[in-house]
């Protein structure tokens, strides 16, 4: 029984151009060749400046590229960004990887942010790992990756980056509204359509209001053929999701503005994405999509995200001043039956389905204010401070139904009930300066200071959980120190060169642990630290037809945040060293008007440095999962006038993916004397379009050649015994070849 209760509150942790972020344009130009030039404004150091002097490796994605390449989630998305990845089975949950910086575990390494808002837990309590938030790119001005670690600015959970997504403000100056509605039939599956629309409206010369709102559809592709008595149904993995967004802005002409933003999203899921595999080959078992399913399961996933950003101009410094509540709940169903329902029927006598039902809930409120210089000059600065306080609750339950149906068997006792809330509070002050040496030479500071304590407790009840215990409420605190640096040469107007070095963190925390446990120290785990080096260079063509950036890094990745099993309870603690070395680059090339040639690639080599905990099986030397050692994409689109008032488009992708390690399994390496490893696979994508003034028509394809690429892998056994029939290895799959068609349009 002591084993069972591990898997429980454990087994949950499961254009393109490379530019700096918050890109914003000013005028346009044209170049000799005629083709449309752009200066570009940024802020990813949270201060308006041009692309050519942020002295960082940033990715930016545009929202017409995002809506021209049909890309609504993060996995649409990936071959736009040289270097990000995301392990996942199930819309709405995924773990983001950028640069290697992944062991598994429960904490996230990558920090997401909409807007001025963090979103998603910031401890190792509450499942923030595999719960990025995955907002849906309707409205979305663009997304940006900061590479990390950008612990000054952006605080905790930033060792690997920082996902971004900047949404449309309001717009004072004009009416706007749009409407698309698309279909999308897939290889084997369901049909899905979808409908987006917007409006803008100016109520007055300082006050507008912009809302938007979309409903998405997705057909399932994988088939319960009734293997082992499981079910028989056709397309078990359907989803859905939908929600929208209220802005309103109000700018009178005085240097001061406020916004004040509602975004609502649900995302609703049947059975995750994966396959049944064999363990070894990873090859489908029966030769298509097919999961064995007893329990039909479901994750059913809401965002809440409330803002309020007021701006001031006083003078000597620009004054922001970001409030915001947010909210992540996520209620599922996970199907046990193949594991756990002879252990029950064993037991107790009684034939039975099973099921992990769980609830997982965070709340968030954060403040922050920022003072920033205004003037010109050879010091620019900036200070802010920083409050976070976060609430979590996971709770966790086993349930037994009567085979087929979700009827609960009254007969049986209560098999299982964990609770373990928790609470996150946290106080930071940072502060980043620019030196202009000269016209040609800076230097970048930026340092932060954070405090943060913690709580949590754990009640479980159920005779699989061994009976009823509320262990003791335990707390910690811990102050952690970050920085960075970054000189930076000017070679021209069109060219840079940069060093930068920068420290980030994830925090530390709590353990409860019952009063038995052997020592007082693992009641409490500490942060992870990550410091990163880096040199880069930037440059462009002074007509703007070439651009190009290259980054190489050597990432230094030290007290490792890992699980292991003391006295049969699942704990968060301290493991040994990683290091992540590579190269990440990226070009565009627009020969003449109208035409846009883009590739980026990525070189990672992300290793452990020292052997994990025995339950994990990592050791010394091997790869960090779901990293592939090179990864590089290609883009193309061309547009032309067909007509005077009509104008076609054309356009392309493909990314490879070269062989990555899975999920470390310590069974399958001490067998094999290496980890799992998942095939190298590569997606090819097709668009076109017609554009007619008020409305537009687009046709894709995607992955034409139906790739079957892995995004996930799960366990083998688990509590003694397989986890699914025939010891299949469940494993996220890409969708496979999708054909769809949207019709847009605007009033």
């Amino acid at each position: 029984m002591g084993t069972l209760r591990n898997t429980l509150l454990l087994a949950t942790g499961m254009m393109v151009v490379t530019v700096p972020a918050m890109a914003q344009s000013q005028p346009a130009s044209s170049s000799s060749s005629g083709i449309l030039l752009e200066e570009i404004i940024v802020t990813a150091q949270k201060r308006r400046q041009t692309l050519i002097d942020v002295p960082q490796s940033v990715s930016v994605v545009s929202g017409a590229t995002l809506e021209k390449q049909q890309a609504n989630t993060i996995q649409d998305y990936l071959k736009l960004v040289p270097g990000l990845q995301i392990a996942q089975d199930t819309p709405g949950q995924g773990r983001l990887v950028m640069r290697g910086v992944n062991t598994g575990g429960v904490a996230s390494t990558v920090s997401v942010y909409m807007d001025e808002t963090p979103f998603g837990s910031s401890t190792g309590l509450a499942n923030g790992a595999i719960l990025a938030g995955d907002f849906d790119t309707f409205d979305i001005a663009r997304v940006e990756v900061l590479r990390g670690p950008q612990g000054t600015l952006y605080g905790a959970s930033s060792l690997g980056g920082v996902l971004k997504y900047i949404t449309n403000e309001p717009d004072t100056k004009a009416v706007e509204s749009r409407s698309r509605v698309g279909v999308e039939t897939a290889k084997g599956g369901d049909l899905s359509y979808s409908g987006n629309t917007l409006v803008n409206v100016p109520v007055s010369d300082d006050l507008a209001v912009r809302a938007s709102g979309y409903y998405r559809k997705t057909g399932g592709f994988i088939d319960s053929i009734g293997t082992a008595g499981s079910d028989r149904e056709s397309n078990i993995n359907d989803s859905q999701s939908y929600g929208g967004r209220v802005s309103a802005l109000y700018a009178p002409a005085n240097g001061f503005s406020l916004r004040l933003t509602a975004l609502l999203q649900d995302i609703k899921s049947d059975a995750p994405s994966t396959v049944e595999s064999d363990p070894d080959s990873i090859a489908m078992l029966y030769g298509r999509p097919t999961f064995s399913q007893f329990v039909p399961a479901f994750r059913d996933i809401k965002y809440r995200v409330y803002n309020g950003t007021a701006k001031y101009e006083a003078g000597f410094a620009d004054i922001l001043s970001s409030t915001s509540f947010s909210s992540q709940k996520q209620k599922s169903r996970t199907d046990l039956s193949y594991n756990l329902s002879g252990l029950i029927n064993g037991v107790f006598g009684t034939p039975n389905e099973i099921y992990l039902g769980q609830d997982t809930n965070v709340e968030k409120f954060t403040q922050e204010l920022r003072l920033t210089s205004s003037q010109p000059g050879p010091f620019e600065w900036l200070v802010g401070g920083y409050y976070v306080h976060e609430k979590a609750l996971i709770r966790q339950g086993y349930f037994a139904v009567r085979p087929g149906t979700l009827d609960p068997i009254t007969s049986l006792p209560l098999l299982a009930d964990v609770q373990l809330p928790s609470k996150y509070e946290e106080f930071a002050g940072f502060a980043n300066a620019t030196v202009h040496l000269d016209e040609q030479f800076d230097v970048d500071f930026g340092a932060r200071y954070s405090h943060n304590r913690q709580s949590a407790s754990q009640m479980t009840d159920g005779v699989l959980a061994g009976g009823t215990s509320v262990y003791p409420d335990i707390r910690s605190s811990e102050n952690v120190f970050t920085f960075s640096a970054a000189p930076k040469f000017k070679l021209s107007d069109n060219a840079s060169i940069y060093l930068r070095v920068a420290k980030g963190y994830r925090p530390g925390g709590p353990n409860p642990l019952p009063p038995s446990a052997p020592a007082d120290a693992l009641r409490q785990f500490d942060s992870d630290t990550l410091i990163s080096y880096e040199a880069g260079t930037k440059v462009q063509s002074e007509d703007g037809t070439v651009s190009a950036e290259l980054s190489v890094f050597h990432l230094d990745w030290r007290d490792i945040q890992l699980i292991a099993v003391v006295d049969e309870y699942g704990i968060n603690i301290n493991g040994g060293k990683a290091k992540s070395d590579g190269a990440e680059g990226s070009v565009t090339f627009r020969p003449v008007r109208g035409l846009e040639l883009s590739a980026n690639a990525a070189y990672t080599n992300a290793k452990l440095r020292d052997d994990t905990t025995p339950v994990i099986g990592g050791l010394n030397g091997d790869r960090l999962p779901f990293t592939p050692k090179l990864s590089a994409a290609l883009n193309g689109d061309y547009n032309w006038d067909l007509t005077g008032d009509i104008t076609a488009s054309v356009g392309g992708s493909v990314r490879f993916l070269s062989k990555q390690y899975a999920s470390y399994d310590a069974t399958y390496r001490a067998a094999n004397g290496q980890q799992r490893q998942l095939p190298s696979y590569q997606v090819i994508d097709l668009r076109a379009g017609l554009d007619f003034g008020n409305f537009a028509l687009d046709a894709y394809a995607k992955n034409i050649g139906n790739s079957k690429g892995r995004t996930s892998t799960g366990s083998v056994t688990a509590n003694g015994g397989p986890v699914n029939p025939g010891g299949a290895l469940a494993t996220g799959i890409i969708r496979p070849l999708s054909f769809g068609l949207t019709i847009s349009a605007s009033y």
